[in-house]
């Protein structure tokens, strides 16, 4: 019999999680091919969160947690999950029931029986949130892909069963700074894709606004592209050919003609120009020379303070 673990990292979600569990076993319950694992991962929640994993492993022997000392990230909690997953098969969801548990014994038949590595939900939709918010992830994702040159679609979540072989994959990548999206993408494996309906939370409010998405694109694109520092020479290169050929023309102007150079506003405006494009060169060299000083420190992912 196989194992099948799933991991569920959680954050302020004591509201959803008894509703989650419950339907999660409802599936289970339909697939007597394999032993059930649930891990579930306290991300340093502020609520009684830990407390209700308590109570569901008191009540379930199938039911594990791993509790953070503090907020890490979903990031380092699906990294501990994968770590202390004991299954053949692991799959990550989260527990506000947006990732429909309907569709793991889809996912299972897929990585067992049809010769994928990798089952994924890809979400047709996005239903729900704002017209602002799904413009701007898909200019995201479209944007990422250009960069990276990696496959990266809008829709394509954390949300997948992965066989043994890909998750000993993704963890052979040791990296601090992780984007597990791209991670996927960056390890590989043929990957089958179930598209599903996006719904609202089960309860509990969402942990995402737009800062921390902001936040989270920018760890995107800086953890598997180089795109933008190659952007920004190019940028100095056009600055310096338009500063020459300005330089030459005011010359020309000025010898030739006997016009007289304009006053201090344009040289006001090219300074302040100058100056923004600059700080924006330097933020940028300046974010991976943060990404390279921060994985230096080799300081772990996550502390768990309890665990059962």
């Amino acid at each position: 019999m196989d194992k099948l673990t799933i991991i569920v990292p959680c954050y302020n979600e004591e509201e959803v999680l008894p509703v989650f569990y419950k339907e999660v076993k409802k599936v289970l319950q339909g697939m007597p091919e394999v032993e059930p694992e649930l891990l579930f991962i306290d991300d340093g929640s502020r609520d009684n969160t830990l407390k209700v994993l308590r109570a569901l492993r008191a009540c379930d022997e199938n039911c594990r947690y791993l509790a953070f000392s503090r907020n890490f990230g979903k990031e380092a909690a699906m990294y501990a999950g994968l770590q202390a997953a004991t299954g053949d098969y692991c799959v990550i969801m989260d527990a506000d029931l947006q990732h429909p548990p309907a569709l793991l014994p889809g996912m299972y038949q897929a990585v067992k029986n049809e010769g994928y590595d990798c089952c994924a939900g890809f979400r047709e939709n996005r239903k729900g949130e704002s017209a602002l918010r799904s413009l701007l992830s898909k200019a995201f994702y479209k944007v990422l892909q250009k960069m990276s040159h990696m496959k990266m679609e809008d829709g394509a979540g954390d949300f997948r069963m992965m066989s043994r072989k890909m998750v000993d994959a993704i963890l052979s990548v040791k990296e601090y700074n992780r984007y597990m999206k791209g991670i996927f993408s960056f390890v590989g494996f043929d990957t089958k894709w179930l598209p599903f309906e996006n719904v609202e939370r089960a309860a509990g409010k969402t942990k995402w606004n737009f800062k921390s998405l902001f936040h989270y694109a920018l760890d995107g694109i800086f953890s598997f592209s180089t795109t933008p520092i190659t952007i920004a020479g190019v940028v100095g290169v056009v600055l310096f050919v338009l500063s020459m050929l300005y330089g030459l023309g005011t010359g020309i102007s000025t010898l030739i003609f006997g016009n007289e150079v304009s006053g201090y506003t344009t040289i006001v405006c090219l300074i302040l120009f100058l100056g923004g494009i600059q700080l924006l060169v330097t933020a940028v060299i300046g974010e991976y020379i943060s990404k390279t000083y921060l994985e230096s420190k080799e300081r772990p992912l996550y502390i768990i303070k309890e665990s059962c």
